[in-house]
Order: structure tokens, then sequence, then C-alpha cells
């Protein structure tokens, strides 16, 4: 297991870095971020995301599921909770009542290395128009699930969490394996059923109606500088041109997506 995943302190503070270095300035090369903006963010964990977003002058609203996650964000975040730049609701997303849960609507939504783990991805990002203000953007950074880590299982306790593209054996042969090594065995297969592609998320935004604002794919991911050591390398064009082998080779994606009739709204 990376070090970072036992030390959420740790792990929320690259999320900061990660976010002010890589993420928001993607966002800048064509929406820039302004002071008072209301930012989302959908399975925000500890609030590492946001605060980067606060940081720069904006408001903040967090969805996370895990009630032990926003404990950990309330000790990391005091000020900011205090002071109203940034408030956290504890709930499934699906369950959200955007009226009285979100108060408003919002110039940026991000889900940051979340899509791949929600269920039911079609109608989230269908409905996520609903949470936007006109001219506003979705931004999406995520793994592809045929990357050599794509199931997650770095965060294994075993030797499997060394094994590139181990999760793409039969999905029997990886629960056996899982199994037999006392892994976390429906952790890791929910992750293999809501895993996503490439292509298949471009399909779901194209059939939601939205268009593609800003898309970027990393040979390296940006995050790979607090783990590795590694700095981030964009994908080569001819790897990014060729559908479905460059999920083996792209171990991050970056997208900005926004609905095709807020586009005149900007």
């Amino acid at each position: 297991m990376f070090e970072f995943h036992a030390d959420r302190k740790k792990y929320f503070d690259i999320q900061v870095l990660n976010a002010e270095k890589y993420v928001i300035p993607f966002i800048e090369e064509k929406f820039p971020v302004k002071k008072g903006m209301r930012v989302l963010e959908i399975g925000c964990g500890e609030g590492g995301v946001l605060k980067a977003f606060i940081n720069k002058g904006c408001a903040g609203v967090g969805v996370e599921l895990d009630a032990s996650r926003i404990d950990n964000a309330r000790l990391f975040l005091p000020e900011d909770m205090a002071a109203g730049r940034l408030r956290f609701v504890v709930k499934d997303i699906y369950l959200v009542d955007v009226e009285k849960d979100f108060n408003g609507l919002f110039d940026i939504i991000v889900l940051k290395d979340v899509i791949e783990h929600i269920h039911d991805q079609a109608k989230l990002i269908g409905w996520m128009k609903k949470f936007l203000k006109p001219g506003g953007i979705v931004f999406f950074g995520f793994p592809p699930w045929y990357m050599p880590f794509g199931g997650h299982q770095q965060m294994c306790h075993s030797t499997i969490s060394k094994l590139p593209y181990i999760h793409l054996l039969p999905k029997n042969l990886y629960r056996w394996i899982l199994k037999k090594k006392k892994e976390p065995v429906e952790a890791l297969m929910e992750i293999r059923d809501t895993g996503i592609s490439i292509e298949r998320f471009e399909r779901i935004c194209k059939k939601e109606g939205y268009t593609f604002f800003q898309v970027r794919h990393y040979l390296l991911n940006p995050i790979y500088e607090w783990k590795f050591g590694w700095k981030p390398v964009k994908q080569f064009s001819l790897i990014k041109a060729i559908p479905f082998v460059r999920n083996f080779y792209t171990t991050c994606v970056y997208y900005i997506i926004q609905p095709i009739t807020n586009i005149n709204s900007v």
C-alpha cells in the first residue's frame, strides 16, 4: 500500500498541490477560475481538491458518501468551514436534494478520480446539467479502466499491488486470486463493475448532450509526481488517436465538458 493512502493528511496535502499545479491550470487554459465562483466536487473525500479552489477565492461545496472522510475534512479545514467558504454534504449523490443541499447552482463541477467508482454513470452525467449555471463546466479526471493499475490494485496489501493489468483477468479468476490473497474482494470487484474506458466516457458525454471543451491524456499521471517523483508526461499524439489501444497506455485523462445548451451562455 502506498503510504499516502494510510496517511489521510498527507493525501489531503497532495490533492491540494496536484489541483493547484495541474487541475486548475488545465481548466484555466479555457475557463478562467474567478473569485466568487461556486464549485461543487462530487466524491470530495477530505476536500483537498476543493481547498485549491478556495485558495483562489471560490466558494466550495463537497459531496461525499464516506462520513469518516468528512470528519477528517473538518479537522483539516476548520477556518474555511467557519468562514462559510466551504461546506460538505454527507450523502449519496443520487439522494441529494439540489435545492436544499446545494442552495444554488455552480460555475464548476469537479469529479476527480470519482467517475470510475460511480454506478449508472450516464444517469449522473446527464443529471449534472441541473447543477450548472449558464456557461458552467464540468471537470473530470480519471484513470481509464484498461490502464496498468485501472483496477486500483495498488491499494492492495499483497504482491497484487505491484501487478499491472491483473484486474483484466477473467472475472472469476480475478475474484479467486483476490480471495486467496485475502484482499478486499467485494470492493475491488465493484471497481471492476464501474471502471470506465475513454470511449465509453466520450460516448456517454455525447449522448447526454455535452461538448468537449478541453481534453488531455497523460502517459504519466500528474499525481505520480508525488507518488513516485515522476514528472507528468502527456500522451503521444499517435497513441491518443488509436481508440481502445490508448486505454492500455494512458494512466490518466483530464476532460472539461459543457452542455451544448450552455455554450452560447458563456
